[in-house]
């Protein structure tokens, strides 16, 4: 029996304010479960793709739904409650003054008892790693930690995906190493845009080549990952 479909978006199309075309009828079926690598160079178009799936943008053409839900005004609150969204910067989603105030900030907003968010929080925490930190401040952790702490903010709303931007970049290769391990251990379907041709190898069993906003390649890991001609067309290197 066919896992149920994640994310189905036909025909995307989004061009920027400045004109640039940044997707071009893009289509994609992704069942649940699926991990799923979204490579190409700078400009292809991949974290413009992610930002669709819980409505951060909103398409100009085609259609895009998530977890049986179309993305538009009307359900963007079950969509962002579906899709938990890890920025590459994890200073875009750290702001409390501590690490429990941030990965607690999602439940407050839902006006979960204080019970239940300090035992979601806890488990969230020690997920990625990063019990004992709850009195930490957020700024002060390395970009290593903070990145560990943003996913923990995402993980703690139990998302039935996820989409990560670029989570490798910056990091040296004991924490790149780290969190590898740790993303592999997640069971959420799982949506990375990345250069790091290396994590993808590891965790995605498919990967998806963007390109100039449309999709060149579709296919198993291996066999995109193993085609050295189709991966230099596209700027890519294994």
């Amino acid at each position: 029996m066919a896992a149920p479909v994640a994310v189905s978006i036909e025909g995307l199309s989004f061009a920027y304010p400045d004109g640039r075309q940044a997707l071009r009828d893009i289509s994609l079926r992704i069942a649940s479960g699926e991990k799923v690598g979204l490579v190409g160079p700078n400009g292809a178009g991949k974290s413009t793709l992610l930002l669709h799936l819980n409505g951060l943008l909103q398409s100009q053409a085609g259609q895009v739904h998530t977890c049986g839900l179309d993305v538009s005004n009307g359900n963007l609150g079950a969509v962002r409650a579906a899709v938990g969204m890890v920025f590459q910067d994890p200073n875009d989603q750290l702001f409390c003054p501590t690490v429990f105030e941030d990965v607690a900030f999602g439940l407050l907003y839902q006006g979960l008892p204080k019970a239940s968010v300090q035992a979601r929080v806890a488990e969230a925490l020690a997920a990625v790693g990063m019990e004992g930190f709850e009195s930490r401040s957020s700024y002060r952790l390395s970009l290593g930690e903070k990145k560990r702490i943003a996913l923990a903010t995402v993980l703690v709303l139990q998302p039935e995906i996820l989409a990560l931007d670029e989570p490798s970049a910056g990091l040296d290769p004991r924490a790149r190493r780290s969190l590898i391990e740790l993303l592999a251990t997640l069971h959420p379907t799982l949506l990375i845009a990345t250069h790091d041709l290396a994590l993808v190898q590891e965790l995605c069993a498919r990967v998806v080549v963007l390109d100039e906003g449309g999709v060149v390649a579709d296919g198993p890991a291996s066999t995109i990952l193993g085609d050295a001609p189709l991966l230099a067309r596209h700027g890519l290197e294994l």
